[in-house]
């Protein structure tokens, strides 16, 4: 039975067999490996992943995908938004830290890397598909145009590198957008803050890009009676990761 992608699932399926070979060389998976691939769709990957690990979670919310994905021996099927997962109960279920891969949903995957963010210290790496802007803006370094909220908040939890460049006629439907495939690994000695607060800081600070800090985050210190040093006469690109760290870290104190 021909599956026809549905737009409201954002389903673009892989279908380039060199690009899918070189996504699964990328992850390398290892047998006894605890694998959860999110959104395998069609199932590009997945038989070349359960190739080298021989049993693999996927997480489909596509019923029909579900079903066909059900007849392949050595899946375990989640038919849920990937969003309701509990990947900490899961990790916890395997004994040991998940491996995550999957090719993301482009319309909510800034949304999944949040949600999988909760349960970081369960987690052993993650590879995914996204739109090649969310990886240029999750790996971006201070002072470059794509470095935003999204690059503070997974650098603070993550090394993060570009492993993979994929063009829009790897897929089927193509996108129209080009892709890219990001290795996510958690750092070994993060430092300790409060999620919430950082998340804040950070939305206020990069509310107003074109502004001096001075305008956002500055007043949204002196509301909070921060009588500390932080300079707020530059932009919000300008500071690195590690300041917007430390003054989290001095703000809960």
């Amino acid at each position: 039975m021909i599956h026809v992608p549905r737009k409201r699932f954002g389903q673009h399926f892989l279908a380039d067999s060199a690009v899918i070979e070189a996504i699964v060389d990328a992850i390398d998976p290892r047998q006894g490996q605890p694998l959860v691939e999110i959104g395998p769709g069609l199932g590009a990957m997945t038989q070349p992943l359960l190739d080298r690990c021989e049993a693999l979670t996927v997480i489909e919310l596509d019923r029909d995908l579900a079903v066909r994905l059900r007849k392949q021996p050595g899946l375990t099927v989640i038919e849920s938004d990937v969003l309701r997962v509990d990947f900490i109960e899961l990790a916890r279920q395997h004994g040991r830290k998940l491996r995550v891969v999957g090719n993301l949903p482009y319309n909510i995957s800034t949304p999944i890397l949040f949600h999988l963010l909760d349960a970081v210290e369960h987690v052993e790496d993650q590879h995914f598909m996204l739109q090649k802007e969310v990886v240029e803006r999750m790996a971006a370094a201070p002072g470059c145009k794509d470095y935003g909220r999204l690059s503070v908040m997974l650098q603070w939890r993550y090394d993060i590198e570009s492993v993979l460049d994929v063009p829009p006629e790897a897929f089927e439907p193509p996108p129209r957008v080009d892709s890219a495939v990001v290795r996510m690994q958690p750092l070994p000695a993060p430092v300790a803050i409060d999620q919430a607060l950082l998340g804040e800081l950070v939305t206020v600070a990069f509310s107003q890009r074109r502004k001096l800090l001075r305008h956002t985050l500055g007043r949204w210190l002196d509301e909070r009676g921060y009588g500390g040093e932080f300079n707020v006469q530059r932009r919000a690109e300008e500071v690195p990761v590690a300041e917007y760290l430390a003054l989290a870290v001095r703000i809960k104190r």
